[in-house]
């Protein structure tokens, strides 16, 4: 630390600007471009660490997962609605970030939260993770509360959520999180209850057992979900009319037929 930061006000340990250099946790910034994904770099930033290869992989699609689920989400909605009144691309897009709380991307750290004092459980009370999650759930059922991070509106079995346990398994990746999941998802099955663990879920308990804050786990969320917010701004201030009332249900696709990048 030089004599400067010694003397300084305040520091910070994210990023250092110096003339010609621009330093984030450590590294230069020019040495990450072209040789870091940025799911690594989103990763480096939050962390203080790079990722090895195949957990970058793992942070990659773990932003791609959450780019957009639609236009009826709530976040999309409040963007599209407010663009609709001719506000600037800044607010549009602020106002569906400003949507995602507790009931929209919170499952992601609610789900880790719980899936933490399921195993937790199984530790203190030496229960199987089986049991654990059994007794847990009947609990949160007793008090009228869901597990967050299982079942989904709209499928019953999520696509995003295997692709991820899969790059979760290749890059090593199966912690207590991922195991109380799969306790948590064995457990409604026994009772018959098909709530299989969702997409938020799924990146809870990945992001959990790659030892990462809970507390950063919905700003995850919103650098994933900000692209798509943009395309949906600028979407519905250049092809619809302005203050339409926007139908959140009975809307079509006009968009590139089912394609994929496997040739």
């Amino acid at each position: 630390m030089s004599d400067a930061d010694k003397n300084a006000v305040w520091n910070t340990a994210v990023t250092r600007i110096e003339p010609n250099r621009v330093a984030v946790r450590g590294y230069d910034i020019a040495e990450l471009m072209g040789r870091v994904s940025f799911g690594a770099a989103v990763y480096l930033i939050l962390t203080s660490e790079l990722p090895s290869t195949a957990v970058g992989r793992l942070m990659d699609a773990i932003l791609v997962a959450s780019i957009d689920h639609g236009a009826t989400p709530p976040s999309a909605l409040a963007a599209r609605t407010v663009a609709s009144t001719g506000a600037a691309l800044s607010a549009s897009v602020a106002t569906g970030i400003m949507s995602i709380n507790r009931h929209h991307g919170g499952a992601i750290e609610d789900c880790a939260r719980q899936l933490k004092a399921i195993a937790d459980r199984a530790t203190n009370e030496s229960v199987s993770m089986e049991d654990a999650a059994t007794a847990a759930l009947a609990v949160m059922r007793e008090a009228g509360e869901r597990m967050p991070g299982f079942g989904h509106r709209y499928h019953t079995k999520d696509p995003r959520t295997a692709r991820l346990f899969e790059l979760a398994r290749e890059a090593g990746v199966d912690g207590v999180h991922m195991k109380a999941a799969r306790a948590v998802e064995k457990s409604f099955a026994d009772a018959k209850k098909a709530l299989p663990i969702n997409v938020d879920g799924a990146i809870g308990a990945i992001l959990a057992d790659l030892g990462m804050n809970p507390t950063a786990f919905n700003g995850i969320f919103m650098i994933a979900r900000t692209p798509g917010l943009v395309a949906h701004v600028i979407e519905e201030q250049s092809r619809e009319k302005p203050m339409r009332r926007i139908d959140p249900v009975n809307h079509g696709y006009d968009g590139p037929p089912p394609r994929s990048v496997s040739k």
